[in-house]
Parts: C-alpha cells; structure tokens; sequence
C-alpha cells in the first residue's frame, strides 16, 4: 500500500472516531503534511482518492471538508462507482445519441456546490437521449464547467468520457447516488414513460485524477432495461451482527 493510501484510512478513521465531525473543515496541506510526516504532494493525493470515494470536497479559497452527509465505510471505490459511461459499460453494441439539448450558462446553487466552481464559472448543460443498438437505453442530464475543455455538437454524439480521454482528462472515479422516482413530463417527452410509471435514476458526480470535479449528471432509465449490479466486499476485520 502506498504512503498517501494509508493517510486516506488513517483519515477515514479519524472521520469515523469522531476526531472530524460532518462538515468539518480540515487542516491545510502543509498541516497535514506535518501530521503525518510527508510531503504535500502525498498530502494532495490522499485527499485526492477521498474526493473520489466521495467522502470529502474542496471549495476553491476555503479548504478541504468532511462531507455533511459522511457516513463511516471501509474505503475504496466500490463496482458502481467506476467511471464508465453508457458506451464503456455496452461492449459490443452500438451506442449513439440523439441531442435534445445543447447549451452554456452559469450555474445555479447545487451545481456550483457539487461542481466546486463560483457563480460565475459557466457550464454546458447538455441533455441527450441513449441508444444501445437503435434500443432506447436512458435520457442524460449532465452539467460541465465549460473550463475543461471545448464541447462540440459531434462529441455529443459520441462518447463524452472518450473526447475527454483524448484531450488529456484522466478520469478516476464517480460518486453516485441510486434512487427511484416517479415519471416526469421530461421522462414522458425523452424516453416515452407514461407519467408516474417509475423510473430509476443515477445522479452521479465524476473526478478527474487531480480530483477535480468534472461532471454532474443523472441518468434515468425506464424500468423496463433498469437494473444496478455491484459486487460487495465484506471486511473480515468486522466482527458479525
């Protein structure tokens, strides 16, 4: 295990044991670095897998925070939170977009929060409906900072991840949410659900290996191609319930 992994546990444990209550604001990198006898560059990438793994965020002149809504986990980036987008997760079929919606404006409140960019920082909101072999599969919503790079109507139709990956953005990993709500006339209009029929959604915010946050978006699916698999890992460390 490398050294900025386990300052990650050691500060996953001081999240659970009360040290840092949810929300808290942590000691700055040099701080840190002196904590823990290390360097800041070690210091940034263990804060670096903890935004990944969801469990704190940065605010750009303010510092690194705990996550109000923290809950005590074993770490890592479980199967769900992998970053792979509609073509990754498809192999073998094909993938293709209709565009609904293409634009840039600036960022309302719980964009700019999940994000980490100001009110000023404009943002592409980008609406698409998913094919996988002429198959209707789901409707994208997703919301980016028009900084990380240039956005055209052909990427759209394609795959975002692999015009990111080719402009130079190293994706590492997701922190979704999956929940389940009833149709809305946007769902009846993208995906031809009928109004309050269910529908599973996939709200997600993605990080760029410097843990820059880079997209938030929700996924929503009928249910009838809606299905979540993930692989759980028991820690044996933990005595049974």
């Amino acid at each position: 295990m490398y050294k900025y992994q386990q300052i990650a546990q050691s500060l996953h444990q001081m999240f659970t044991d009360g040290t840092y209550a949810p929300g808290a604001l942590l000691p700055d990198q040099e701080q840190l670095a002196k904590q823990f006898h290390t360097t800041r560059i070690t210091i940034r990438k263990a804060i670096q897998l903890l935004i990944v793994e969801g469990v704190v965020y940065s605010k750009r002149g303010a510092g690194t925070f705990l996550r109000k809504d923290y809950r005590a986990t074993t770490g890592g980036i479980s199967p769900i939170d992998q970053p792979l987008g509609t073509t990754a997760t498809q192999p073998g079929h094909k993938v293709t977009s209709k565009i609904l919606g293409f634009a840039a404006r600036m960022p309302n409140e719980s964009e700019q929060e999940a994000l980490v960019i100001c009110p000023t920082d404009p943002v592409y909101v980008i609406d698409r409906v998913r094919y996988v072999d002429q198959q209707l599969f789901s409707y994208e919503h997703t919301i980016m900072p028009t900084a990380i790079m240039t956005i055209t109507e052909d990427m759209l139709k394609g795959s975002i991840y692999a015009a990111l990956k080719a402009h130079g953005i190293a994706i590492a990993g997701s922190h979704r949410t999956v929940y389940a709500i009833k149709a809305t006339e946007e769902d009846v209009k993208a995906i031809g659900a009928a109004l309050n029929d269910p529908v599973l959604v996939i709200r997600q915010v993605s990080y760029s290996v410097e843990g820059e946050p880079f997209e938030f978006s929700e996924s929503h699916f009928p249910y009838e191609n809606a299905s979540v698999t993930a692989d759980i890992e028991l820690d044996p460390r933990q005595p049974a319930k």
